[in-house]
């Protein structure tokens, strides 16, 4: 062996070591990688950035700001409730509804987008129809990873089309991978809806907290067990309160209650402040624990008022709604507090509770680090959702009728705008990349989106994931390690023939994808099957189109895809949940591939 070829290797097995342990950022690995290729001198300079300029990468940029006009002109939302409300009310057919729409989209947008715009409605549809949330959460996941099986417009099978380019094989067009993947989403959507439904949770811990009757009323309230910490008490006259603004009243600091509203004159205040006054004979509605309070409440500081049953319209006014987010994927309220990132100064709302895991929590959260998969109960003016619904940071879970829509009446231009985009990169594969900027330009163009809007939508981690690791397929075909690799594959399989190749190449592609980023197994694995193909007179496209639809194949373990991990705490599921679902998925969707994949693309 050279020792350029060596280094590659060793470079390889590192950055392999580093993806499947998380020790580190994918995108940042991808990097170091490039990074490595160059200064060890194994890649040109040219070669070691060349990623950055590659048509793969902007046509990835394109989609994440054509998937963010469409999710803010309400078109991504409006085509999720479509699909949703024809389900009625049967848990199978919940199941298909749930996984079609999510494939319908992520046939388009990036899988995580696709699910946060249709969580909510997901959520809302489950609740109506009184079936388990867990029901539906994993198949919305499944689903919008099975969609992205079909189309080019995915970041795993845009860096196979450009590595098969790079080799001199003509790359794929828009629609190349849809006779193998729409088949592939039909048997997924069957065996969970049909068969693996049967192995989904019964309930998940949303769940498993209230009853059934309480379920139908889909009231946040009751979901969140927050009226066992509500209570009302009155300030007599002489308090030492009276006159104090409410950051001056130490209620919070000294007894570790919140005051949420206050009733005064027969009308109910909810749009307190921290300079709010408290006056004479005012009733404050706290959150906390009441026994404590009382017990501590020497002065008396208070008059407490008999217990009642909370609701939601408590809480409510004509002008004030009580409301649940998420925090999305790449949120930057994660790690940081409440009090840190000044969430009520930044959002104009109140954090009524947090809900972590198994978990509710109703007090001493404002220190508390934010961490990904929490779901927020929120209080504040209606007027603020399009604001909440508009922010990257957070998934809003509208639980009322009305669709925010943070675009109004850009609907119809968005889709003619994405409708011809995509027709044109139909027709002339070769422009992809510059077609679909184009499209995300006119988006802009039209006021769907600002410059800073489609900006803050791109997925800067994909991005420099894909940048990064394309290098990689260079260096491996520069220092014949991917040929190394394939005649070791063909040493081991070659006698079996061609299929056996293909399904030994696919098998260690889905083994890698339980773990590791798609994009970056691809780019390891892709430039090896060309080799095969090459080595054995096989058709590259064929094995192309097999390691893609592979990659895919992210059911097995919540870490393969972020899309699981974004469903695993509102699901309530474990890992032992996705092993007894995605691995007789994966299987059966394995075998259907290299049934159906040969007899359209050959061997």
């Amino acid at each position: 062996m050279d020792t350029h070829l060596i280094v590659t290797f060793a470079i390889l097995a590192i950055a392999l070591v580093l993806f499947l342990t998380d020790k580190l950022p994918a995108d940042l690995v991808a990097l170091l990688v490039a990074v490595a290729l160059g200064v060890t001198g194994i890649l040109t300079p040219q070669e070691t950035f060349s990623g950055f300029s590659r048509s793969a990468v902007i046509t990835i940029m394109a989609i994440f700001i054509l998937a963010e006009a469409l999710r803010r002109s309400g078109v991504a939302e409006q085509v999720g409730n479509v699909l949703l409300k024809v389900a009625g009310k049967s848990e199978s057919r919940l199941i298909i509804a749930v996984m079609t729409a999510g494939a319908f989209l992520s046939l388009f947008m990036n899988n995580i987008a696709a699910a946060a715009v249709l969580l909510p409605a997901t959520s809302g549809v489950a609740k109506r129809a009184s079936v388990n949330i867990s029901r539906l959460l994993m198949p919305l996941a499944f689903g919008t990873i099975l969609g992205g099986m079909a189309t080019l417009l995915t970041t795993t099978n845009i860096v196979l089309s450009s590595l098969l380019h790079d080799s001199g094989t003509e790359g794929f067009g828009l629609l190349d991978f849809a006779p193998v993947g729409i088949p592939l989403i039909a048997v997924g959507i069957a065996y969970v809806a049909f068969f693996g439904r049967h192995s989904l949770p019964g309930e998940s811990v949303i769940d498993r907290t209230f009853s059934p009757e309480r379920r139908e009323t889909n009231d946040l309230v009751e979901t969140y067990h927050l009226g066992q910490n509500l209570f009302r008490a009155r300030v007599p006259k002489k308090s030492f309160l009276i006159g104090k603004r409410l950051s001056e009243s130490t209620l919070r600091e000294d007894f570790g209650v919140s005051v949420v509203a206050i009733e005064r004159s027969g009308k109910k205040l909810f749009a307190i402040s921290p300079d709010t006054t408290i006056r004479d004979g005012d009733t404050l509605v706290m959150e906390g624990d009441e026994e404590d309070f009382r017990q501590r409440d020497v002065q008396p500081y208070m008059e407490f008022l008999p217990s009642k049953e909370w609701q939601e319209q408590d809480l409510e006014s004509r002008a004030i709604d009580v409301f649940e987010a998420m925090l999305s994927p790449r949120s930057r309220l994660i790690d940081q507090t409440l009090r840190s990132s000044h969430f009520r100064e930044k959002y104009g709302v109140s954090v009524l509770a947090i809900w972590r895991g198994d978990q509710e929590i109703f007090t001493d959260f404002a220190d508390l680090e934010l961490q990904f998969g929490d779901a927020l109960l929120l209080q504040g003016p209606r007027e603020k959702l399009p604001v909440l619904a508009d922010d990257p940071d957070l998934i809003l879970l509208v639980q009322k009728e009305e669709t925010v829509i943070t675009v109004p009446n850009k609907g119809r231009v968005a889709i003619l705008v994405f409708v011809t985009t995509l027709a044109l990169a139909a027709f002339f594969p070769p422009l992809t990349g510059a077609i679909m900027l184009g499209g995300a330009l006119t988006m802009m163009l039209t006021g769907i989106l600002t410059t800073e809007q489609a900006y803050s939508a791109i997925g800067w981690r994909s991005v420099f994931l894909v940048a990064g690791m394309l290098p990689m397929g260079i260096a491996l075909a520069k220092t014949d390690a991917a040929g190394l690799l394939a005649g070791g594959m063909i040493s081991l399989l070659g006698k079996f023939g061609p299929l056996a190749l293909m399904a030994g190449i696919c098998l260690v592609t889905v083994i890698l994808t339980q773990a590791m980023n798609g994009a970056a197994v691809a780019a390891i694995i892709g430039p090896v099957a060309i080799h095969i193909a090459e080595q054995t007179g096989a058709n590259p496209r064929s094995f192309i189109i097999a390691v893609a639809m592979s990659a895919s194949m992210a059911f097995i373990t919540p870490l393969g895809h972020a899309v699981n991990v974004l469903v695993m705490g509102p699901g309530g599921y474990n890992f032992r949940d996705y092993l007894k679902i995605g691995l007789p998925m994966t299987v059966f969707l394995f075998l259907a591939l290299l049934l159906i994949l040969p007899l359209i693309w050959g061997l």
